[in-house]
């Protein structure tokens, strides 16, 4: 059966996408290492940044090794990293950090509330030690975005390092990486750029990866070490995914053709704004209301006095040619729809008869 994914990534690829991982290709071969330094180009380009000042970095993985590559690699034995969490993926950070034995503070916010600057400026100023700030900057968990360019401001004021997971938004959103003054921001090449899952994406200040060396606590995510290796040539340090890496070389083509980020980010916004719009024709609110509301994932609560489970919705929606996702806040019934990928005005229209026939079968 086949079906498109409203969903926050992987998501649903171009067949021309696709087409590119018929290809096996050889890790040292002259071309191959080609791409790798051409992705790495492109992306310093779309961050709005440029070498010697920036750099980047591919790592092996979801997106969750990236974040653990930089957040074990960058955060030494006598620092101090403070998480500014609002959801799953900024407590996934705590996660790594536990289980890296790294020392931290953690800022926790209500799940429908995005993090204050003015909060985390007290906390580094009440604490001159914290020397590292992490946050999430689209929160897939509730479809919230997070207020970074504030964030960084604060951030940059006090002098510490500052590292955005923005993996559910780099590509879809414009971040003026060097402009907010972000040190490490962490992307995946399924996501917005609309590639295939297998490796991640750190833009790193060049500086900061320097002041790293040494610092790692894992051997295959060690940040610097990955770098070195792949400054000289474009090769990997160790076996990279041939295929998921052609796949994003193709995806990074068709993101400028069709015009860039602004281009993607108005296509993403206008269908989450239909996605809203329609939803709420049924009687199904979002759970984010207004500005902090992202373009990416909506989290819509459960119709009051609905008469099935998610499994069913699923499975029927499923059935006539799109997933969607299970809800992930604990407070409340809710489901989630995605709009990134190729999805399109007609998808979400489609998805709407969908859901509204299911609704009058139930009632």
């Amino acid at each position: 059966m086949k079906y498109k994914l409203l969903t926050p990534g992987p998501l649903t690829t171009t067949e021309t996408v696709k087409e590119q991982m018929l290809f096996d290709h050889c890790t040292w071969d002259d071309d191959y290492k080609k791409i790798t330094l051409e992705i790495r180009d492109k992306l310093l380009g779309l961050a709005h940044v440029s070498e010697p000042e920036y750099t980047v970095v591919l790592m092996q993985g979801s997106g969750t090794f990236g974040v653990e590559s930089v957040i074990t690699s960058v955060v030494g034995d006598e620092d101090i990293l403070l998480i500014a969490a609002n959801g799953a993926y900024g407590e996934r950070m705590v996660d790594i950090a536990e289980h890296a034995g790294i020392s931290y503070v953690l800022y926790k916010e209500d799940y429908d509330k995005v993090p204050s600057a003015e909060k985390i400026g007290e906390m580094l100023r009440e604490n001159p030690k914290i020397t590292h700030v992490a946050m999430v900057h689209s929160e897939t968990t509730s479809g919230i975005l997070n207020d970074i360019e504030s964030v960084a401001n604060v951030v940059k004021g006090e002098g510490r390092t500052f590292i955005v997971d923005a993996m559910s938004s780099f590509g879809g959103v414009d971040i003026e990486v060097g402009k907010l003054g972000i040190d490490f921001i962490v992307s995946s090449a399924n996501k917005c750029i609309q590639g295939v899952p297998g490796f991640s994406f750190i833009i790193c200040n060049s500086q900061k990866l320097k002041e790293s060396k040494g610092k790692a606590r894992s051997l295959s995510l060690d940040l610097y070490d990955q770098w070195l290796t792949m400054q000289k040539d474009g090769k990997w340090r160790f076996t990279s995914p041939t295929h998921v890496v052609l796949a994003f070389a193709q995806a990074l083509k068709e993101l400028e053709q069709e015009g860039g980020i602004p281009a993607r980010a108005k296509r993403y916004e206008e269908n989450n704004k239909l996605l809203i719009e329609k939803m709420g024709e049924l009687g199904i609110r979002p759970y984010i209301g207004g500005e902090f509301q992202g373009p990416i994932i909506t989290t819509f609560y459960y119709p009051e006095h609905h008469a099935f489970s998610f499994p069913e919705m699923y499975e029927y929606i499923k059935e006539r040619g799109y997933a969607i996702y299970p809800g992930k806040v604990t407070d409340a019934d809710t489901f989630r729809v995605g709009n990134i990928g190729e999805i399109y005005k007609e998808d979400i229209e489609k998805l709407y008869e969908i859901i509204k026939t299911f609704l009058e079968e139930r009632r």
